[in-house]
């Protein structure tokens, strides 16, 4: 059947409750698959450091309802059993809409749902949080309940007696646990790159043993075979030999998803990892390079002092091409500027510093402004943003190392839920760089443009 985990709100155990599944399976020698709805990189991470094959993001916003089926059910398909963890509340959607929510996803793939309560300082309340959500939309099924932050047996008890009366399955009661508490920074958990805290998988699927009832939560995990053909790239995009690729990819620039390299495997195109944090050049085979998202502002002093790296980028970027999202897009600038006001050198190539700013989050539509690599004018894409920091210009002065034509326009306009269109991002014929992330794979026109600026082999 397999299910989608979900909750009222975040912060109430959805990612917690998903690795307690994880770790109860591998312990058990259990191949599960599981997807995470929305554009997140680091709960993605958790899920996939646990030894399962990769978690997969599911988002209808940037990928379709299309690529939504196909990629659960490729993946699913082959595994025992699979869920897929919700984001924030059920129905929490583009802006005030159910569209690419949780919900939306339960419908397009006809899945239950478990819901996840924080129970703690509730009793009779939780009947109301979860008839609400019953009420809401019919069309969502509700099966099973898990209650989280649930510390005595008279809570328990107590629980127990207001639902008894309900058409739904109590799934488990789970307890506080510090062992079990993730850690957090400012864009959500602390990505399983950059933690020396690793998850106790024998001591999660141990308590997950105790506080669930795995013979009934099974029946919601089980897949069913289906007659889905496995995803091919290769149906709208061109099969060329073009020359490798290098992919920033370390714990400072992670936020990827796994199907771009996947995608550059179905076509035929070698890409080369380049690890900055050990301060290496980038491969010299490579004719392109991917700078993916990441934290470069938590590791500035070591990046600034990654002079090899520095060096070889903008050595680089005098033959090559260049694509940066985000944190990416950072490393390019002049310099990043930390809390305490101090200022680390990096790239020089973007006439621009960082420094940390208000939160910008969201889904973006994306409309071209000028013909670039990655968009035409006035194509129409879709991406997500997701940072703290800021740029500033004005006062930044290109390094001398570059003896390059540097011409930089902004290659497209970009907006949000009852927002309008306003420039934004970094372009030239060999470079594009910006605060957004795009999901590659399924965005037939970005990809198509992509491609373009990639040398081929003669």
């Amino acid at each position: 059947m397999s299910c989608i985990i979900s909750a009222p709100s975040t912060n109430e155990g959805k990612t917690t409750l998903s690795l307690l599944i994880a770790c109860w399976a591998f312990c058990h020698n259990i191949k599960l698959q599981s997807f995470k709805v929305g554009p997140d990189y680091l709960d993605q991470q958790q899920l996939s450091s646990i030894g399962h094959p990769l978690c997969r993001n599911l988002d209808v916003f940037m990928c379709g309802e299309k690529w939504v089926k196909k990629t659960f059910f490729d993946n699913a398909k082959s595994s025992d059993i699979a869920f897929i963890e919700g984001a924030m509340g059920l129905f929490e959607g583009l802006g005030s809409t159910n569209y690419s929510s949780t919900a939306h996803i339960a419908k397009i793939l006809n899945l239950p749902v478990i819901l996840i309560i924080d129970a703690k300082g509730k009793v009779r309340s939780l009947l109301a949080i979860f008839k609400g959500f019953q009420d809401l939309d019919k069309e969502i099924s509700i099966k099973g309940i898990v209650f989280n932050n649930v510390n005595s047996i008279r809570h328990k008890k107590l629980i127990m007696e207001v639902f008894q009366a309900q058409k739904v399955k109590i799934i488990g009661f789970l307890p506080s646990n510090e062992i079990i508490k993730l850690s957090r920074g400012n864009l959500g958990l602390v990505s399983p790159y950059e933690s020396d805290q690793k998850i106790n998988i024998q001591y999660y699927s141990h308590f997950a043993e105790q506080n669930l009832n795995f013979p009934l939560l099974i029946k919601f995990l089980k897949t069913k075979k289906n007659e889905f053909k496995k995803l091919n790239y290769q149906n709208y995009l061109v099969k060329n030999k073009y020359k490798p690729i290098a992919i920033a990819e370390d714990n400072i620039f992670h936020f990827q998803y796994p199907e771009t390299k996947e995608y550059l495997n179905e076509l035929g195109i070698l890409s080369l990892p380049w690890n900055i944090s050990k301060d290496e050049e980038i491969p010299k085979e490579a004719h392109s390079l991917i700078i993916p998202g990441g934290f470069p502002e938590k590791y500035a002093d070591q990046l600034s002092y990654s002079k090899k790296s520095l060096h070889s980028l903008r050595k680089f970027y005098k033959k090559g091409f260049i694509y940066a999202e985000c944190g990416g897009m950072m490393l390019l600038g002049n310099s990043i500027v930390n809390k305490k006001g101090e200022i680390f050198k990096m790239a020089g190539i973007l006439p621009f510093s960082s420094r940390e700013g208000n939160l910008s989050v969201g889904y973006r539509y994306i409309k071209g402004y000028k013909n670039s690599p990655l968009i035409k004018k006035n194509q129409i894409i879709r991406g997500h943003e997701f940072h703290y920091w800021q740029i500033e210009t004005g006062t930044s002065k290109l390094t001398k190392c570059l003896d390059k034509e540097t011409s930089f326009k902004s290659p497209w306009q970009i907006k949000s839920w009852g927002t309008k269109y306003k420039k934004e991002g970094w372009a030239n014929k060999d470079l594009h760089a910006s605060w957004i992330h795009l999901h590659l794979p399924s965005n037939q026109e970005a990809t198509k443009n992509f491609l373009n600026n990639l040398k081929k082999e003669n």
